[in-house]
């Protein structure tokens, strides 16, 4: 039979053939461990909410009736929002119905969770991804340059100004830019925010001091940590000095050997920090009167909004665990050498 005669494959074979072999990509393997991974750790964090929430003082029936209501009131106000069943009832109501993609009613403003959270994760994504952005942007460059020539003026300065910049917590950073910029100079607005479709110019005027109180410390912790592990890269790493022996040029060892290598750890320590920096603008929010989830959740925390504060710590711990699953992608990546297969 000649290759013309031979019969075709069936399509239907070819699309099995080819999702076998997806199927079978380390990096798919590693996508969906991590995954399954992740799910039980989320369930756990909204079981340990939930009890937070239970054990701290207060009634939210007694909020949401209003401190001049009667008990009969308050009674059907507790019933109505089920408090009157047990804890683990309420949670795997609340399990159930989020699953479906019923987030539940604020207990506080009698809005539907789902709604909140479309007005106010905008806000914080936006803070969160500028602040990302700049602090990389800030840190990549400045540590390169000091670790061109350890020891010498740039590099001390730039490891001084690190050190002091790290001392100042992002409270303490955000009311220095607030009396800098908005009270002395007069240049941006101390508070509020405007979202971009309304006046892009006003909006990036809005979010420059909240992204600057969130990358600035964050920018010089990276830019220490990977100072240190460039300079530690050149002065002793075999590679280093095989590729100055065949002539590679200062700039070409450290951006195409030590750079690389190094890029690693700071992969590590950045996806540890993501958790951190969403956390961050819950002070950063509050600061600023800016309408993100960091002040949802913690008016929340304040009312015993149940509803509300479980998807706020719902989200803030899935970009957490996001953030390290893309990490682990982006090691394979960087080194195919990496076998995720076998872990």
């Amino acid at each position: 039979m000649t290759a013309a005669q031979a019969p075709a494959v069936a399509p239907a074979e070819e699309r099995s053939g080819l999702l076998s072999r997806v199927a079978g990509s380390p990096f798919v393997r590693l996508i969906v461990k991590r995954i399954l991974v992740a799910v039980p750790m989320l369930v756990a964090v909204s079981v340990l909410v939930f009890l937070l929430l239970e054990l701290m003082p207060g009634d939210p029936a007694r909020n949401q009736a209003g401190m001049d209501a009667t008990e009969a009131e308050v009674e059907a106000v507790r019933r109505s929002l089920g408090l009157d069943q047990p804890w683990y009832v309420r949670y795997f109501g609340w399990l159930g119905a989020a699953l479906t993609g019923d987030f539940g009613t604020s207990s506080v403003s009698g809005r539907a969770v789902v709604d909140l959270l479309a007005e106010r994760t905008p806000v914080t994504v936006e803070l969160v991804v500028l602040a990302f952005v700049v602090s990389l942007g800030i840190a990549i460059p400045v540590a390169v340059l000091a670790a061109r020539k350890p020891g010498g003026f740039f590099d001390r300065l730039v490891m001084v100004m690190a050190m002091t910049i790290l001392a100042v917590p992002n409270f303490v950073m955000a009311l220095l830019l607030i009396l800098v910029f908005a009270v002395a100079l007069r240049m941006l607005p101390s508070i509020g925010f405007v979202p971009f479709g309304d006046d892009p110019v006003a909006n990036i005027r809005s979010v420059i001091m909240p992204v600057l109180a969130l990358a600035v410390p964050l920018s010089c912790f990276y830019a220490r940590f990977l100072r240190s592990d460039l300079v530690e890269q050149l002065n002793s790493a075999d590679y280093i000095d095989t590729a100055r022996a065949k002539g590679a040029g200062p700039w070409k060892v450290l951006w195409g050997h030590a750079f690389r290598n190094s890029s690693f750890g700071l992969l590590t320590i950045v996806g540890l920090n993501i958790g951190g920096l969403v956390g961050g603008t819950v002070i950063i929010e509050q600061i600023f009167a800016m309408p993100g989830l960091g002040v949802m959740m913690l008016e929340g925390v304040t009312s015993r909004d149940t509803a509300a504060v479980q998807m706020c710590v719902f989200i803030f711990a899935a970009v957490a665990i996001a953030a390290n699953l893309v990490v682990d992608v982006l090691y394979a990546v960087l080194d195919p050498r990496i076998r995720y297969g076998n872990h």
